[in-house]
């Protein structure tokens, strides 16, 4: 890594060619984290559909008990963490993992153009 400094006294850190501000990558996903425990896709999204039906203090019973596992926890505290910030996006990200993503249409317009084009076989220009 490089460092240069800028006008008004702070430094820049610039990586060299090849390196990567983001050594570990990507963080994974949900549903890949929980295969790696060794749950199956089935069962990610089926405790996930059933988490979400229930209350916030259910979820919270969950998340603090160390008698639920890790997938029942990690879901728990991922939609808590969403109704703590009011974001839909955890609860967006488990709906779209469990139940696929909705279809999307696309309106278009398709607008028609005449081309002319004409062939001379003669040679003649």
């Amino acid at each position: 890594m490089k460092e240069i400094k800028g006008r008004n006294g702070g430094t820049l850190k610039v990586p060299e060619k090849g390196e990567t501000n983001n050594p570990n990558g990507r963080p994974k996903k949900l549903v890949t984290l929980m295969k790696e425990v060794g749950y199956t896709k089935s069962q990610v999204e089926q405790t996930m559909v059933t988490m979400m039906g229930l209350s916030r203090k259910e979820l919270e019973k969950i998340d603090k008990g160390e008698e639920y596992t890790i997938l029942e926890r990690t879901i728990a505290g991922a939609l808590l963490r969403g109704h703590d910030k009011n974001s839909l996006f955890n609860l967006e990200m488990l709906l779209s993992r469990s139940q696929g993503k909705p279809k999307e249409t696309v309106d278009q317009n398709i607008t028609e153009k005449s081309i002319k084009i004409t062939l001379n076989l003669n040679g003649e220009q």
